[in-house]
C-alpha cells in the first residue's frame, strides 16, 4: 500500500506546477485586456472529494456551469475520499493536459517538494498560456505546505464556527441572563481538512469564556480539538461517537447542546440521540447545529429535530474560483479580499473568503426558498 505521506504530498505535487502569476494588463502575445484571452479552447481541471456528499455534488456541477458559461472546457472527477485515488485523478488531467485546476483536496496535509515518490509530476503543454506554468486555486480547502497555490477560494471559516456557538449561547438563553449550567458536547470536522480548526476555533471564540464560568459544562471532558475530529465528516463516525457518550456520560443527565459542524455529522449525532430516547417528551431534543444547508438537514430542522445549520451559497463559491481561474487565463488579477490570514507552511495564499448565513426554523424559507437556493417542494 503506497505511504499515506506519499500520497498526501502528490496532491500538493499538483499544485507545484503552478507558480504564482504576475497579473499585467497585456497578455504575452502583447494584446490588450479586452481581447479573448485564456478561455479559447482551454480545458480546467476540476478535482472535488466525494459523491457521498450532497455538496460537494452541488460544487462540481455549480463550478462547471460556470466555467462552459464562459467558454471554457471541463474536466470534473471525485475522488470517493480517498486520497490516492485523488492524487492519481489529478495526475491525469495534467498529463491530459488540463489548462488550470481547481482543487478541494481530499487531504491538504502534504511533504515538502519534490514528490517524495521520487519523480515529478509532467509539465502539461499549456493551450491558453503557452510555456506558463499550470495555475492552481484551491477550492473551499487550502492545500497545505505548496508554495505553488495561486489562490484560494472559500468562506469565512472561523465565522461559520462563531455562529454556532452563538447559536448555541443565544438558544440556551446565556445571553439573556440564564445561569444554567448547561451540559454541551462538541464535535469537529476531519483531523486531514485544514478547515476544521477555524471551525472549531470560531466556535470555541464563543462557548469557552461560558465553559470557565462553569456555565456550559462537557461532562465527556473531551474538549481539545485532537479529541473531537471527526474522521473525513463521517456521519456514522459521529453517531458511534455519539452513542458512546451517552453511554458514559449520560446516563443520568441530559445532553442540553451538541455543537457539530457539518449537517452529515448532525444527522449521524441525532441518531444516536433519538436511539437514546430523545425527541420525546421527557426528553426534548438537544440544540444541534450544523453546516451546509443540506436537504435531509433542513427538513430535519423543519420537523424539529436538528435546530440550525450554516448556509454557504455555493453557487456563488463557484463564481469565485472560475472567476479566479478565468482571470489567471486571461491574464489578469484574480479579485480577493484576504492576503493575510491563510497561510498553508509555506507562503500565505491570497484569497477571496465569502460570508456564511445562520439558518433555522425562522428563517430558512427567506434565506433557502426566496433566495432561490431550494424551492418548497424540495423540501417537502
Amino acid at each position: 500500500m503506497r505511504n499515506r505521506r506519499a500520497a498526501l504530498a502528490a496532491i500538493a505535487s499538483a499544485a507545484s506546477l503552478a507558480l504564482t502569476l504576475t497579473a499585467c494588463g497585456q497578455n504575452s502575445e502583447g494584446g490588450s485586456e479586452e481581447d479573448k484571452g485564456g478561455a479559447e479552447g482551454a480545458t480546467i481541471g476540476i478535482a472535488m472529494p466525494t459523491k457521498s456528499s450532497e455538496r460537494w455534488i452541488a460544487d462540481g456541477a455549480n463550478v462547471e456551469k460556470e466555467l462552459k458559461a464562459k467558454g471554457y472546457e471541463t474536466k470534473l472527477v471525485y475522488g470517493e475520499d480517498d486520497p490516492d485515488q485523488q492524487v492519481s485523478q489529478i495526475e491525469n488531467m495534467i498529463t491530459q493536459g488540463v489548462d488550470a485546476l481547481i482543487i478541494a483536496a481530499i487531504d491538504q496535509t502534504s511533504s515538502p517538494f519534490p514528490d517524495n515518490r521520487g519523480s515529478p509530476l509532467p509539465r502539461p503543454k499549456k493551450k491558453a498560456l503557452p510555456g506558463r506554468p499550470t495555475p492552481v486555486v484551491s477550492y473551499d480547502r487550502l492545500i497545505l505546505g505548496s508554495e505553488n497555490v495561486d489562490y484560494y477560494a472559500s468562506f469565512d471559516n472561523e465565522k461559520v464556527g462563531e455562529l454556532q456557538g452563538s447559536y448555541i449561547v443565544d438558544k440556551l438563553g446565556l445571553k439573556a441572563g440564564k445561569k444554567g449550567p448547561f451540559n454541551i458536547e462538541l464535535f469537529a470536522g476531519s483531523n486531514d481538512d485544514n478547515n476544521t480548526k477555524y471551525f472549531f476555533n470560531g466556535a470555541m471564540n464563543v462557548l469557552k469564556p461560558y465553559m470557565d464560568k462553569g456555565q456550559l459544562v462537557v461532562r465527556s471532558k473531551q474538549t481539545a480539538l485532537n479529541q473531537v475530529t471527526t474522521l473525513r465528516w463521517d456521519g456514522g463516525t459521529a453517531q458511534k461517537r455519539m452513542d458512546d457518550l451517552l453511554t458514559s456520560s449520560y446516563r443520568s443527565a441530559r445532553v442540553d447542546a451538541v455543537l457539530s459542524p457539518y449537517d452529515g455529522i448532525s444527522i449521524g449525532i441525532l441518531s444516536a440521540l433519538k436511539s437514546d430516547g430523545y425527541g420525546s417528551g421527557s426528553k426534548p431534543m438537544p440544540v444541534v447545529t450544523g453546516q451546509d444547508a443540506e436537504v435531509a438537514s433542513v427538513k430535519s430542522i423543519i420537523s424539529g429535530q436538528q435546530t440550525q445549520t450554516v448556509y454557504k451559497d455555493l453557487r456563488e463559491l463557484a463564481k469565485v474560483a472560475s472567476n479566479m481561474v478565468d482571470a489567471v487565463l486571461n491574464d489578469k488579477k484574480p479579485e480577493v479580499n484576504d492576503t493575510k490570514s491563510y497561510d498553508n507552511g509555506a507562503k500565505v495564499v491570497p484569497a477571496y473568503l465569502l460570508q456564511p448565513v445562520s439558518v433555522d426554523k425562522d428563517n430558512y424559507k427567506k434565506v433557502l426558498v426566496d433566495g432561490g437556493y431550494y424551492t418548497e417542494n424540495d423540501l417537502k
